[in-house]
């Protein structure tokens, strides 16, 4: 029979409420990033080691100001010269993946996992996770919220207040909730 951990991982249906090895992991998780905001803002050498520890993969050029929270740690991966500005929440269910040369805006969230409509599945505290990728140089704008699966393509711009539901293509000025393409970039 597979564990909770396993069917998340594979993006069924999975218990993430009471799940004892799950709960342990979030708990893990919510302990380093509680004393990585806790920390000094100077404290640059600190925070780095924190969050080399709890990332899956970093770059070797990154600046995540203060406060960052996520679920796990181990399933987010930032490429070279990452920046997010304060309050960026990744919940990480699944895999999320920063590509080189982004930059996030303050408020904004990356949310892999999702509730299914069924409301005696929601009910049982179900729930499914789907991975988020975001490739190179990608600005992202304040408050903005990426949802489940989403990928967004290299050299795009997303506007503030955006609601990212679906895909966006590479070169891509994209705005709104839900956020559509408003025109290409660097073409």
């Amino acid at each position: 029979m597979m564990s909770e951990k396993e069917k998340c991982l594979r993006g069924e249906l999975y218990d993430a409420n009471n799940d004892a090895e799950l709960i342990a992991e979030r708990m893990k998780c919510k302990e380093l990033c509680h004393r990585y905001n806790q920390l000094l803002p100077s404290e640059i050498g600190r925070r780095e080691e924190i969050i080399v520890r709890l990332f899956g993969k970093t770059g070797s050029r990154f600046l995540i100001e203060q406060p960052f929270f996520c679920d796990y740690g181990y399933h987010i991966e930032i490429g070279e010269n990452f920046y997010a500005n304060v309050n960026c929440v990744v919940l990480d269910e699944a895999k999320v993946t920063f590509g080189d040369n982004v930059f996030i805006a303050s408020n904004c969230g990356f949310y892999t996992a999702g509730h299914p409509f069924d409301v005696e599945q929601r009910n049982r505290g179900l729930e499914y996770a789907r991975p988020i990728t975001v490739g190179n140089n990608v600005w992202i704008g304040a408050q903005v919220c990426v949802l489940p699966g989403v990928t967004i393509g290299d050299d795009c711009v997303i506007g503030a207040g955006s609601v990212v539901c679906r895909d966006i293509p590479a070169d891509s000025l994209a705005v709104g909730n839900p956020c559509r393409v408003i025109r290409k970039i660097n073409c």
